[in-house]
């Protein structure tokens, strides 16, 4: 057993990649509907972040036969932290892979593997954090790019949510007990088990969701990837630049867990489907206890609006 003078921790979500179909619908759709800015071009993968993020890039697309997640990436809180993590996860058999600085445009050494779903998730610490240059340029020396640029103008990645047509405890008791997420909120079918977990290592209500699907084609399915919009505006702002541009949308509404306003729309070159997300609430106390949502509770994943059932599935493997 490896002793550590501290447990590993994961500081917070950092980026997606994305293998689509359709790289020119994507790039159009992240682009210059939810307006994205493009940091690189490299060996044909385009980086992409938000103007609020930091880091070089907060979602990669590269084109492919099909659409699916290569991986999502997620921060390390310290460098020494990779070691840690790749020594604990093999002591619970899970096979980690080396990546090496530079395979992935503008970030340092990585570690990859897989959840009990199949799923595959990164843990990096190093990554550039280019300021945006030319006319992206900000005044704000505490902003990486321009706001409001173009489209819909996301600040930044949010939140991930991936979907199995496993067993959702297992999945769920690997993220927390392993990579130190903090269960949030829950949903539990009539048998008491778990229909969705919501789990965070900020004190967001969650980096990182969850969701059983029986109908699902795998067990390593993308669920949604969200970006933040800073409030209910700027989610009708989204809502007419969406309908302007005959791109069909679910929402808005308000999710009663995480209490959040939504909209979904899926990105015509992949099939993944987006959700942009605002106005949830913060956890900052260190005693929280997991809030359980059961499926008489009606207002769980819709408080008001559009209902997400209606929402369309993402097509695409996680």
């Amino acid at each position: 057993m490896t002793n550590f003078i501290y447990a590993p921790e994961i500081a917070k979500l950092g980026h997606v990649a994305l293998v689509s179909a359709n790289i020119e619908k994507s790039l159009w759709f992240f682009k210059e509907i939810l307006g994205l800015e493009e940091t690189a071009v490299e060996d044909g993968t385009h980086y992409l972040r938000g103007w609020g993020d930091f880091e070089h890039h907060s979602l990669s697309i590269r084109s492919g036969d099909t659409s699916y997640i290569d991986h999502i990436g997620w921060k390390a809180k310290r460098r020494d932290d990779l070691e840690q993590f790749a020594s604990l996860l093999e002591e619970k058999g899970t096979n980690v892979d080396w990546i090496e600085s530079g395979v992935e445009k503008g970030q340092g050494r990585a570690i990859r593997f897989q959840l009990p779903s199949g799923h595959k998730f990164e843990i990096y610490y190093d990554m550039e954090k280019p300021k945006g240059e030319g006319k992206n340029k900000t005044l704000l020396k505490n902003q990486s790019h321009k706001a409001w640029a173009k489209g819909i103008s996301a600040r930044r990645i949010d939140h991930v949510n991936i979907a199995t047509n496993a067993e959702l405890e297992p999945v769920s008791n690997f993220i927390t007990n392993t990579l130190g997420f903090k269960l949030r909120e829950y949903l539990v079918d009539s048998d008491d088990k778990q229909l969705g977990a919501w789990m965070s290592v900020t004190n967001l209500v969650h980096d990182l969701a969850v969701m059983k699907d029986p109908n699902a084609p795998t067990t390593h399915q993308m669920h949604h990837l969200a970006f933040w919009l800073d409030n209910a505006q700027d989610m009708l702002r989204a809502a007419d630049i969406l309908s302007e541009h005959e791109v069909e949308f679910v929402g808005p509404g308000k999710h009663g867990i995480s209490q959040a306003i939504y909209l979904y729309v899926i990105d015509p070159g992949s099939g993944l489907r987006i959700e942009l997300f605002s106005n949830g609430y913060l956890i900052f106390e260190p005693d929280w206890e997991p809030i359980k949502w059961t499926l008489e509770d009606k207002i769980a994943l819709t408080y008001w609006g559009e209902n997400t059932s209606q929402a369309n599935r993402s097509t695409i493997k996680g």
